[in-house]
């Protein structure tokens, strides 16, 4: 990518897409072109071609979705599906139209079956049942692949999907109801800290293992493979083929730990002196989800950010995010 390039980062303001924005800033890019959400209503499709043919943009991150854990999920599913549909169809057909030179789709971990084989390859999407409870989610990010798939066949497009992790990092959700297992964990341990509280509670036994992936590596995987040359990243597109692996790419770090190891860390960083304590009644999730990153490890990209130095730069985010 071009320094001056025209760069779209739809959803520039959340985890994924104020990561992006940092990488790019700290390798030269200025030319960025974002909307709050209030400017551009991106399931209007309208309101998105009016935008792309205005503005032009050479590049897209594809990083806007409605999204939210389990209860969220079971609430609003017509929400979920709708409004994600809309938002990638909108882009996706607007950034043809005007002849945008390369996407890059984000999409979750849930597209994987519910009961995919350990770790997860990009050849696994579609080869079982998904999740009930984000399926209506899982859908629409499945079509996004799909629809950029077809794209790259039928016009010969540059648009790729990454599947990243669990994320966290700076810009995450701490919301006490609404969070995910890091940020909350993260939250609960600095208020047991601040009221000396004998102890915190961790959903579950502790046992379910996760892999987590700090923000602001995802941003470098993602970057690294948009300025990949094309004899790199046309191969990874399937404009030639209708079979086999879709255009997709796994970003993790390749290796996972338990909920008890992760709320042992979080209490270290924080500086929590209490006890751990584990209510099995509540429910434990997938026993295990880990990504395999080999495909992206051999074009030339590792994840760089242990998980101790990552959960201590996310901590003093939420700690100046805090300080009012």
């Amino acid at each position: 990518m071009d320094k001056n390039a025209r760069i779209y980062i739809a959803g520039h303001r959340g985890l994924v897409g104020s990561a992006l924005m940092r990488n790019l800033r700290a390798r030269g890019c200025t030319n960025f072109l974002t909307r709050a959400h209030a400017e551009l209503d991106l399931t209007s499709q309208a309101a998105v071609d009016a935008f792309f043919a205005a503005e032009k943009p050479d590049y897209v991150f594809l990083a806007a979705a409605r999204v939210g854990g389990i209860h969220a999920n079971n609430t609003y599913p017509a929400e979920f599906i709708r409004d994600n549909l809309a938002i990638q169809t909108n882009i996706i057909h607007a950034a043809y139209k005007n002849n945008v030179k390369r996407l890059l789709f984000l999409g979750s971990s849930c597209i994987y079956p519910k009961l995919a084989p350990q770790p997860m390859k990009e050849e696994h999407l579609l080869t079982g049942p998904l999740e009930p409870t984000n399926r209506p989610y899982a859908l629409a990010k499945i079509a996004g692949i799909e629809m950029c798939w077809a794209y790259n066949r039928q016009y010969g497009t540059q648009y790729l999907a990454v599947m990243p992790t669990n994320l966290y990092g700076p810009g995450d959700n701490y919301h006490p109801e609404n969070s995910h297992v890091i940020p909350a964990l993260i939250r609960r341990f600095h208020e047991a800290k601040l009221t000396s509280a004998p102890s915190v509670m961790v959903w579950g036994s502790g046992t379910p293992k996760r892999e987590f992936l700090y923000s602001e590596d995802m941003a470098d995987a993602c970057v690294y493979l948009m300025n990949l040359p094309d004899a790199q990243f046309v191969p990874l597109l399937g404009q030639d083929r209708n079979d086999g692996l879709p255009p997709l790419m796994n970003i993790g770090v390749g290796h996972d730990l338990s909920i008890r190891e992760l709320a042992e860390t979080v209490k270290d960083v924080v500086g929590y002196q209490g006890a751990i304590e584990f209510d099995a009644a509540k429910p434990d999730g997938t026993p295990r989800k880990l990504m395999d990153v080999g495909r992206l490890n051999a074009m030339g990209w590792k994840a760089h950010t242990g998980m101790r130095e990552g959960l201590a730069r996310a901590y003093q985010d939420f700690m100046a995010a805090n300080a009012h």
